[in-house]
Formats: structure tokens, sequence, C-alpha cells
């Protein structure tokens, strides 16, 4: 399959915009047309006797997902939306849960474009709905095959969580960023620094990175693990493997950038946070200084965050709930390490902080 631009049209029936395809309240997904919601089930369409064009009609995607298979790449989305007589609020997430436009809203009358890249793997483009009035009026999609791309090896915290409520920052950390850049998120759960690459994940992202992109690193929960497929020593294999990764960057010309490990939520009687993470924070510091890398800190960055919230309000940013309130957990549910959306959409923020403080250029350029 060669990758093509598409541009879709959506609302009732009717004859699309100029070099458009006409997406409907029925335009259902299947194989051989290759586009189309997932389900009509909760979509409906409308068209308004004012305003004009592709602004006088739209479809309302309710909790609904629209796919379109495209090859594996890198790809530009825009989109318009808006109604010419009620407000709209609309979240969009892509591929797995990420989110790429959170609660987006318009009064009556205001269309918005709002442009977005997406990391397309397995060969479809999925956009999932959400918000209490979603509206879509048209979609461009554009492969951007030389886009700056931002990759990140790491563990749960970062990776992209498809089983609500969890959420790690690599699936937030694009709403910080402008369409130019590409978040290519390869973090897996229960992964270490040479786990990661025992499985063949870093030679998965060599093969894709080039010249000027980036390399974010972030290890050390799982490398504390008493397991001998992921266990590391903190001044030597530890040291030894993320070396792998900078050079890893460096072979092709692309930026390493190295994060200490987020924080667990353990606190002290006198609301202090404990360390969990021992001598793998220092030595990771020390290894970047030694090779010249950026460090973003983010086990410092945490440890802020969390100690100014306190021991009960930074319970929110976790997978913390109580009997009943995550339908995923209906017992109650105490995970110190893992965040749901909110926390990671902080977290998130927290790098995006390190980005411009350390000028990570051009990225520093390409913050929102």
């Amino acid at each position: 399959m060669v990758a093509q631009s598409y541009c879709f049209d959506f609302g009732p029936e009717g004859e699309p915009a100029k070099g458009c395809i006409k997406i409907t309240d029925k335009s259902v997904y299947t194989p051989d047309i290759g586009y189309g919601f997932a389900s009509t089930e909760h979509v409906t369409a409308k068209a308004r006797d004012v305003g004009q064009g592709i602004e006088r009609d739209f479809c309302i995607p309710y909790n609904s997902v629209f796919l379109v298979d495209v090859p594996d790449g890198c790809y530009r989305v825009s989109l318009i939306g808006g109604d010419p007589m009620l407000p709209t609020a609309m979240t969009i997430r892509a591929a797995k849960r990420q989110i790429v436009l959170h609660n987006r809203t318009t009064v009556p009358g205001q269309f918005v474009r709002e442009m977005f890249s997406v990391y397309v793997r397995g060969g479809q483009l999925r956009l999932e709905f959400s918000g209490n009035a979603p509206r879509i009026n048209a979609l461009e999609i554009v492969p951007v095959p030389n886009a700056l791309k931002l990759f990140i090896a790491g563990d749960s915290t970062a990776a992209d969580q498809e089983n609500f409520p969890y959420a790690g920052w690599g699936q937030m950390l694009g709403m910080y960023l402008k369409h130019d850049v590409v978040v290519a998120n390869h973090a897996a759960s229960g992964r270490s620094s040479k786990s990661f690459i025992d499985e063949g994940r870093l030679d998965a992202i060599k093969a894709e990175m080039r010249k000027d992109d980036f390399l974010f690193i972030q290890f050390g929960h799982n490398d504390e693990k008493n397991d001998p497929d992921r266990n590391t020593e903190p001044y030597s294999t530890y040291q030894q493997y993320l070396m792998q990764y900078i050079e890893a960057a460096r072979s092709v010309g692309a930026h390493p950038v190295l994060l200490t490990s987020v924080q667990r939520r353990y606190f002290n009687e006198d609301g202090t946070l404990q360390d969990t993470h021992g001598d793998y924070l220092p030595a990771m510091r020390q290894l970047a200084a030694e090779q010249g890398v950026p460090l973003i800190d983010m086990a410092e960055k945490t440890k802020a965050l969390y100690e100014a919230l306190g021991p009960e309000r930074s319970k929110s940013l976790f997978v913390i709930g109580e009997r009943g309130e995550f339908v995923t957990h209906p017992d109650g549910v105490v995970d110190n390490t893992h965040f749901q959306d909110i926390g990671a959409i902080k977290i998130a923020g927290l790098v995006a902080e390190g980005i411009r403080e350390l000028n990570l250029w051009p990225l520093t350029m390409f913050l929102r």
C-alpha cells in the first residue's frame, strides 16, 4: 500500500467538497473501502440552515472511532470542527489512547482548524472522539515521511496504556508539541534498560531513527527488580545499557536525552517523599554529565510536584480509586506507581518544561 493523502467531508448525504470523500452517519468501515466509522451506532449527521460549505454540515461522532487504512509511518492530520448554532466540546485520541486534542471547545458559529501528527503502526490510523459535544466538519490526512520524530524508549510510566484508567506520560506528550513533531512512543510496560534491548525494541527504533530526530530514554523502575531478565546494577550494567541507547542515537546523527525515573508516591510522616530508586538516579546523572547528554531530571520534578500536592491531593494523579470509582476495578485500587489521564498529562507537562529549560533545539521551537 502506497501512502496517499485523504480529504473527508463530514455531514448528511450530498455532494462533498471538491477533492474530498463524503462521510455520513452511515459510513461504516470495511476492509474493502478502507475508511469509515468503526460503528455508526452513536454517530449522527446534521446540516444547519445557516453557514455555507463544509461549515454548514457535520457529523456528531459521540464516543465513536473513525478508521483509515494507511501504510505505517508519520501523518499530519488537519481537522475542522464547529457548529453554526451550538457550542462544542471535543477530545480526540489517536492510536493507543494518545490524546492529540484535549477538551477543545467552540462557541456557536466558531470553527477551529486543529493540526496534529500521528505515528501509525499496524496499518491503520485510528481517531477516537469523545467529549460532551463533538463535531467534525472535515478531515485531511497527509503523509509526512520526513517529519521530525521524538522517539521514547522507556517503561510503563511512559508507555501508551490501552487499559483505562491507566495512562503513560508518553501518550500525552503530543498535547504539548505542535504538529511539526511526531511522537513515536516505543515505551513498553515492564521493560528495563536491559530487557528493552534484548527484545529488539531498540533495534526497531534504530531502523526508523534519522538525523536530527530525538531519542528520550527513561529506565529504572524495572532495572531495580530482582529478575535476571531485567535487573541491572546502577554503576555498571545499568550505565552500560544506557550507553547503547546513546550510541544508537549518535550513530545516525540523532539526539539522545536521558530522563531519570519518575518517583513513586510514597510519603514520609513529615510529608516529604521517599526515594525508592536508590543509586539508579545518581548513576544516570553521572552518565549524562560524563557523556555530555542532556538530562531531564524527572525524579526531582515529580518529587517537587507530589510534595506540593501532599499525600491526599497527589492521589488524583495515580490509579487510586475507591470501591466502584473505576468500572475496571469495582473493588477499588491503590497503585502508587502508575498514572491516570490527569496524572500523565501533568507529567508530560513536566517533560515539556524540561525541553524548554534545556533549550533542546528545535524541539523548543515546536512547544505549544
